[in-house]
This record gives structure tokens, C-alpha cells and sequence, in this order.
């Protein structure tokens, strides 16, 4: 699956880039009701959390559908004050995960769709029923609610956050926009995920830069410009806001992560074949040559050397000269990164 973002006739003047506190309180609020995807901020959730009222911790929980797998649109720029009816429209969407292609623009009115929304919330782990349910018997209570949560936040910990954050925001906005003006879209676009993004240039057609996702969405800035926010605590998530009817967005991450799926994958596959991992039982201990491994595993040269190529492209093997011989040894920081780059990948 993947998000596909059409070029054809597209300027940098489709694009704007925004640094916007709402969309970064978000992201904190993912991590801190997922800490176990984000052990790089175990030390801040454990200090937010230990010292956080129990009001706080209670709206964490109730309101956690609007940030775990589906970010809610109220966050992001692009809405005035939402009236009710759109309030129930796009909290119903993120209860019922979104990606399902439901129509919720009637649900405080459509029996169908109400119906809809409690069936499809049903599926999903608590509290996405409860606040389905919450949304359905008193709307105008649950955005009251929302905003009192979103108001005690900025007291428990955002302001603080934030005061951080920003300089840190308007830094990388500015480079986006640079890159946007200087090198045009297409560049600026891939900067934002140099492993997930690519560049496909068909025969026919305009050029599109693809993003790896795990839905399918096409973006076209040609007909509604796109929105482009920076953030540091929603790494490595890269999220294409889409829904019908609203400018697109993109928040992507300060720090994007340097490992896509393709190449977890790889590195993964690369130690299922059982000569491949002898040999690099022999070079995790010590830097070897083509020959020696060859004689160690009874092996040719040239079969030694197709599998150092597949762990040297692989990003696993380290080479070092040392005069007319070349020796190999296993990139051991890479392998123990293994598992942290499939975790990282899996989440983008």
C-alpha cells in the first residue's frame, strides 16, 4: 500500500509549510499512551505520567482513539471552529480507525450510520466503543470534554514541551522550505522520508513521489494545496492526513529514520541462509580474507564472495585494507540495530 503524491504542473506554491503546537500535542499524547513504541522518550512519559493528576490520566485513556493508530483531523490545521455535526463527523472516522471509506457526515442524525460506527468500534480494542458510544448519546459534552483535556495538557506538560520544541520545529520547517523553493517539490517531498519516499517517472503521465504506508491514498496538489508540519515526538511516523473534503496534510518527522521496510526486510532475509550466518559467526570474531573463509568453510572463493556481497549491500559487512590483503569483519552495531530498525519500520 502506499500514499502517491501527484506532481503534473505542480509548483512549490502548492506546498506550505507550517510549525503548529496542535499537531506536536498529538504526537506527545501517541507516546505517551504507547511508550513501549517509543522507548526513545521512556525517561520523559515515566516523568510526565508519575506526576500527572489523575484527570489527566483519565482523559489519556477515554480520548487515546483520536492519537493511537488513526490521528484525529480537529488537530491539524485547516478547520476553523468545527460545528458539531463536522465535530461528530470526524471523531466517529478516527473511532472507527478510518482507511474503511465510511461516511459518518450524518452520524447524530442517520440511524445507518450510528449503527455503523458502534459495529465498527465494536471490532477495535476499548475505549473506541465507549467513546463512540459517549459521541452518540451527548456530542456537545465530548467536545467539551476534548477541549478541557486539551487545555489540562498544556498545564501538565506542553507548555514546557513546546517552549523545546518549537525553535527545533521552525528550524526544520525553514530547511523544508528552502528545499522547496531551490529544488522544487519532488526534492522537498522525498527529504521527508529519504527511506520510505520514492520518485517514479512513468513513460506516461505526470511524475509522483510515492510514500510506503500501510493505506492507499492519491494526493493531488494541482487541485488542493498540501499542508506540510514538521514534528520531533512523532518520529518515525510519517502521516498523510487525507480525509474527502479537507486540504491534504503531511507530518513528517524532524529526524527521519534512515531504515525503511524494504531494507529491514533485506537484513532480515540476509541471515536466513545457514552458510551466510557461519560465515559470519567467523567474522563477527575477527576480520577475515576471501581466502580464509573460503578454507574455513569449504567453500570457493567466488561463493564467499557472492555472500560478502549480499551482506556488504546489505550495509552488515565492514572491509579494511591492509596492504595487499582484504580483510572482512561483521558490522556488529548494525546487526544489534536489526531489531530496533524492523520495530521502527513496521511503525512508519
Amino acid at each position: 500500500m502506499s500514499v502517491v503524491i501527484v506532481l503534473g504542473g505542480v509548483g512549490p506554491e502548492r506546498f506550505s509549510v507550517t510549525v503548529a503546537p496542535l499537531p506536536e500535542l498529538a504526537a506527545c499524547l501517541h507516546v505517551l499512551s504507547g511508550p513501549d513504541h517509543h522507548t526513545e522518550h521512556a525517561p520523559w512519559v515515566d516523568e510526565v505520567t508519575r506526576a500527572a493528576p489523575p484527570a489527566f490520566r483519565a482523559g489519556l485513556h477515554r480520548f487515546a482513539p483520536l492519537w493511537n493508530a488513526l490521528r484525529w483531523r480537529g488537530f491539524y490545521p485547516g478547520l476553523d471552529a468545527l460545528d458539531l455535526d463536522t465535530f461528530a463527523e470526524l471523531t466517529a472516522y478516527t473511532c472507527a480507525s478510518g482507511y474503511s471509506g465510511f461516511d459518518f457526515g450524518h452520524v447524530l442524525h442517520d440511524p445507518r450510520q450510528a449503527a455503523l460506527l458502534r459495529q465498527t468500534a465494536s471490532r477495535l480494542p476499548e475505549p473506541h466503543l465507549r467513546l463512540a458510544d459517549d459521541l452518540l448519546r451527548d456530542p456537545e459534552a465530548v467536545r467539551s470534554d476534548l477541549h478541557a483535556f486539551v487545555d489540562l495538557c498544556r498545564d501538565v506538560f506542553f507548555a514546557g514541551v513546546w517552549a523545546r520544541t518549537e525553535p527545533l520545529l521552525t528550524a526544520a520547517g525553514h530547511r523544508v522550505r528552502q528545499r522547496l523553493a531551490d529544488q522544487g517539490p519532488a526534492a522537498a517531498l522525498l527529504s521527508l522520508s529519504p527511506s520510505g519516499a520514492r520518485l517514479v517517472t512513468p513513460a506516461t503521465g505526470p511524475a509522483r513521489v510515492v510514500f510506503d504506508k500501510v493505506h492507499h491514498a492519491v494526493v493531488s496538489p494541482a487541485r488542493t494545496p498540501v499542508t506540510l508540519i514538521p514534528t520531533r515526538y512523532g518520529a518515525p511516523h510519517l502521516l498523510v492526513k487525507n480525509e474527502p473534503g479537507l486540504a491534504p496534510v503531511v507530518h513528517f518527522p524532524v529526524d527521519a529514520p534512515d531504515v525503511g521496510v524494504t531494507l529491514a526486510r533485506s537484513r532480515l532475509l540476509g541471515l536466513t541462509d545457514p552458510r551466510r550466518v557461519r560465515l559470519c559467526r567467523l567474522i563477527a570474531r575477527q576480520a577475515m580474507t576471501t581466502a580464509d573463509l573460503a578454507d574455513r568453510l569449504s567453500m570457493t572463493r567466488p561463493q564467499v564472495s557472492r555472500h560478502l556481497r549480499v551482506l556488504r549491500d546489505l550495509g552488515l559487512v565492514r572491509v579494511e585494507r591492509h596492504g595487499r590483503y582484504v580483510h572482512y569483519g561483521l558490522d556488529l552495531a548494525a546487526v544489534e540495530r536489526i531489531g530496533q530498525d524492523v520495530a521502527t519500520a513496521l511503525q512508519f
